[in-house]
């Protein structure tokens, strides 16, 4: 049985916003039978060589599906939705463009908010110039988003997908000043629509359940 690791106590902050729900949202929305092994991040069993083997940047989520061993969100959530034949299309057009929305999620979406986020995170006050910087590569990306979504339900295809739901994960823990989305109503829009699903009501509420603030 696909054996998938992700945090069974994490530090407060983090709790809510780990890159594990992207998963276990998957793996609600493709109906795929897993077994979980919950990881103390604070006791750190992330710190292992037996854990470095599943992956080796010492981070969840992971997986193992019968021997084949994958680490990161975006490569696991491609692998299921491929497995499973659910939340990524059939024809190699398709394929394609789900694929080049996940690498934008993380690659062109994510980094900037994630930079704001830590700077506002660990700031001391003497960053204003940082901050400009930062706050502007952020209106930037949304900017562009904001006129993708004007003519676009879902951000790959038609249909939602896997990566729908790295894009609004992004959105949704990589904001914490929602005066950030505040002046793109069609990005806030989509990121609502998208956490409205059943799926990730039901993946998120098991996790709050259980997934302790360490």
């Amino acid at each position: 049985m696909l054996k998938l690791y992700g945090f069974s106590k994490v530090n407060a902050a983090a709790r809510g916003h780990t890159r594990d729900l992207c998963v276990l949202w998957a793996l609600e929305e493709m109906h795929l039978p897993f077994e979980l092994v919950g990881m103390d991040h604070p006791a750190h069993d992330l710190n292992t060589d037996a854990y470095r083997r599943l992956s080796p940047f010492e981070q969840i989520p992971s997986i193992d599906d019968d021997g084949l061993v994958l680490s990161e969100s975006a490569a696991i959530l491609v692998y299921l939705a491929k497995k499973s034949g659910r939340l990524i299309p059939g024809d190699r057009a398709g394929e394609a463009q789900v694929v080049r929305w996940c690498f934008s999620a993380m690659n062109t979406v994510e980094p900037p908010l994630l930079r704001l986020l830590v700077l506002d995170w660990t700031a001391d006050g003497n960053c204003g110039k940082h901050r400009e910087f930062l706050a502007g590569w952020v209106n930037r990306v949304l900017s562009n988003l904001e006129r993708w979504f004007s003519d676009h339900d879902f951000v790959a295809t038609q249909h939602f997908t896997v990566a729908d739901i790295l894009m609004a994960h992004v959105l949704s823990s990589g904001i914490k000043d929602q005066g950030l989305i505040t002046p793109y109503p069609g990005v806030a829009s989509y990121r609502d629509r998208c956490l409205a699903r059943p799926a990730w009501k039901q993946a998120f509420a098991a996790y709050g359940a259980r997934v302790e603030a360490g």
